[in-house]
């Protein structure tokens, strides 16, 4: 651990390698328990490939500051953003540093308020957050508070938090099997809230210093998971389609309305800033993809545009 108090930008760097890296060990799993909102089990494929390009990213900026890497990091991942859970976690990560940008170490105080900031981020960017999902894993995050019993902005301190918070957000994954319906139907947890777990469980392996730990992502896995079933993982009908796109706030506002009336699993959430507006990268669940093209036509011109079935087959 370093002896200056909180992490650095190489630190929270190796955290996305790490994160990227256990993401991928456990895709299949994650796509096996991807039953909620829908059934297409691609959880772990999109959390793995959009952290993925986080990851990237993070190693292609220089500077001290933790809060500018995040963020660059952040919005390279959510202009490759794959899926609901994709979206969500690169949301994260840009508000995350956001809140924490000019900061060149990060200390528990720090990391609790810009999880805090990533939920409420990732609750606007929903129209209805459902509990139990990934929105609460970050909200448990926030609301562990900081030891007072160590010495203010410490590593001590800072090591103890995130044991306390990684074991929250465990406690909250092991919920989600009685806040879901489907999850409660099939004992196992959420796909989603799993999925930041382990981004979280890596956060803490990477800045809480070396110490011997129960991982309570393979303890979840051991208790609370299930192999795929052919009734949890029936033929999909429908689409998810994806795009960025330059609006103005009060037209991703009125876009995200329409979506929500022709679709479901909307997401319009808010890439950067520019002179004009604001870039969005726009998320839903269709029966037909032309009539969620259309309405992103109607308002500006789309990139990055992906229409992929949710039956897992490409378009």
């Amino acid at each position: 651990m370093s002896h200056k108090p909180g992490s650095s930008t190489t630190e929270v760097r190796n955290w996305l390698d790490a994160a990227h890296r256990d993401l991928r060990e456990h895709a299949e799993l994650l796509d096996d328990l991807n039953v909620f909102p829908v059934a297409d089990a691609d959880t772990g494929a999109n959390l793995s490939v959009t952290v993925g390009y986080a990851a990237e990213a993070a190693h292609l900026i220089e500077g001290r500051d933790v809060g500018e890497l995040l963020v660059h990091a952040g919005r390279a991942a959510l202009e490759e953003a794959r899926g609901n859970s994709g979206v969500l976690a690169a949301v994260t990560l840009t508000a995350m540093g956001s809140a924490v940008e000019g900061s060149t170490r990060l200390t528990a105080a720090q990391l609790r308020d810009a999880l805090t900031a990533a939920q409420v981020r990732c609750s606007s960017s929903l129209t209805e957050p459902v509990r139990g999902t990934m929105i609460s894993v970050l909200q448990a995050a926030g609301e562990v508070p900081v030891p007072e019993d160590c010495a203010e902005g410490s590593n001590q301190q800072l090591a103890r938090w995130l044991d306390l918070m990684v074991g929250a957000c465990a406690e909250v994954v092991i919920d989600s099997v009685s806040q879901i319906p489907v999850l409660t139907e099939r004992g196992t947890v959420d796909s989603g809230a799993l999925g930041m777990l382990i981004v979280l469980a890596a956060l803490r392996a990477e800045l809480g210093g070396a110490a011997d730990r129960t991982d309570p992502v393979r303890e979840i896995i051991r208790g609370h998971t299930t192999p795929r079933t052919a009734a949890a993982h029936e033929q999909q009908e429908g689409y998810e389609v994806m795009g960025t796109m330059d609006l103005t706030a009060l037209d991703a506002a009125e876009l995200r309305h329409e979506l929500d009336d022709a679709g479901h699993s909307v997401i319009v959430s808010a890439v950067g800033e520019h002179e004009d507006g604001y870039t969005w990268r726009v998320h839903v669940h269709v029966t037909d993809p032309d009539v969620a093209l259309d309405l992103m036509r109607r308002r500006g011109t789309a990139r990055n545009v992906a229409v992929t079935s949710l039956s897992a087959e490409p378009r």
